[in-house]
């Protein structure tokens, strides 16, 4: 990661990813050569070589020893044949401009989605006296600085926040397309929009040619719309509609969160996108969710953690049967492979609590029976 790797979070702070808290220093105070060629990254660089491991990266290295993957071996999977690497210029960006979003996610929070202020401030948990918090003080003078880089993109990708609906990622195409620079392009997106402003985001698209969408929805229907709070279950439809018929080309994945709320009815949500032509069998992406850690779904009840074992092998079993494709298998053997790794269950109660809190200020009602 620390030599094709460039991500830009929160406050503009450049770090090793977007998991460790890693820093090479800020873009909105730095020169790229500075943060690119530091003593920050090339410390880093150097402990790597020498076949030394970080003690920032422990999310990575749980996850791979619960028998997960990461994305440090993700990462390596895609990138790994560029060894040795050319660290003239990054081949991965990773640009967070800021915090705005048109959802409130359930297991989200104030600061990675400004349309979770209002909630936060009646819990007293928000981050900041404003709803949006912008990572990328000034758009213009950031490319004029780190522009050059840009221009050597194989791949950008995109998270949020939202990025359809944030100002700066349409003024980013905008700016590839201009410069005929058309790298490969992937997000992270609730895909609730396809028009923002002046722009359409299938239009420019249409630029690229290769676009890779990655869905965050959690579940179908009524419980999809409870843990992604904004979600409209008819509207998803309606636009995945007209990426198929009008953009064919784009890779589209269902990419779920897996926390307690839907860990449970994950294999149906699977069979449900596959019935309903949302996806094909292989593209679908899971995000093991680390916290907040009452979401966690390690913080199951040992008795729920034995159903959902039975559940899912029971499942895998007919899914092997209609030859599903063994890296989708595979998937549900590291959910499982998770969620036993850890007895973190003193934290359930705390889950129930903050359903409960949630529920009240937002006057919903799990449609599931997980949060009983």
């Amino acid at each position: 990661m620390p030599w094709i790797h460039f991500h830009v979070g929160d406050g503009g702070m450049a770090k090793a990813c977007c998991v460790a808290q890693i820093p090479f220093g800020n873009v909105n105070e730095d020169s790229f050569d500075a943060i690119w060629n530091g003593p920050a990254i090339q410390a880093l660089r150097k402990k790597f070589t020498a076949g030394t491991s970080d003690p920032r990266c422990a999310v990575c290295l749980k996850r791979e020893k619960a028998g997960a993957s990461s994305i440090r071996t993700e990462t390596f999977e895609k990138f790994g044949h560029q060894i040795p690497m050319d660290t003239t210029y990054p081949r991965y960006f990773d640009i967070r401009f800021s915090n705005v979003c048109n959802f409130r996610c359930r297991t989200c929070w104030h600061g990675a989605s400004s349309k979770w202020f209002k909630d936060a401030k009646i819990l007293k948990r928000q981050v900041s006296e404003t709803a949006i918090i912008n990572n990328i003080k000034d758009f213009e003078v950031v490319i004029q600085e780190y522009g050059a880089a840009l221009m050597f993109a194989e791949e950008i990708y995109f998270a949020g926040g939202e990025p359809l609906v944030t100002t700066e990622h349409y003024l980013l195409l905008e700016w590839l397309i201009d410069k005929q620079v058309y790298p490969r392009l992937r997000y992270n997106t609730n895909f609730s929009v396809l028009s923002f402003k002046n722009w359409d985001v299938i239009e420019l698209w249409s630029h690229f040619k290769e676009v890779e969408l990655m869905a965050s929805i959690d579940a179908h229907e009524g419980l999809g719309e409870y843990i992604r709070k904004e979600l409209n279950w008819s509207t998803f439809l309606t636009n995945h509609i007209r990426l198929r018929k009008e953009l064919p080309h784009i890779e589209f994945k269902i990419a779920p969160t897996i926390s307690i709320m839907n860990v449970e009815f994950l294999p149906e949500f699977y069979d449900h996108c596959l019935k309903h032509r949302l996806m094909d069998a292989k593209n679908w992406y899971i995000n093991l969710l680390e916290r907040p850690i009452y979401y966690n779904i390690r913080a199951l009840p040992i008795e729920k953690k034995m159903s959902i074992n039975k559940a899912y092998n029971e499942w895998i079993i007919i899914a092997r049967k209609k030859e599903y494709p063994s890296a989708i298998i595979n998937m549900f053997l590291d959910v499982l492979s998770f969620m036993n790794s850890e007895d973190l269950s003193k934290y359930y109660l705390k889950y129930q609590e903050e359903t409960l809190k949630l529920d009240e200020i937002r006057n919903e009602h799990n449609p599931s029976s997980v949060s009983s």
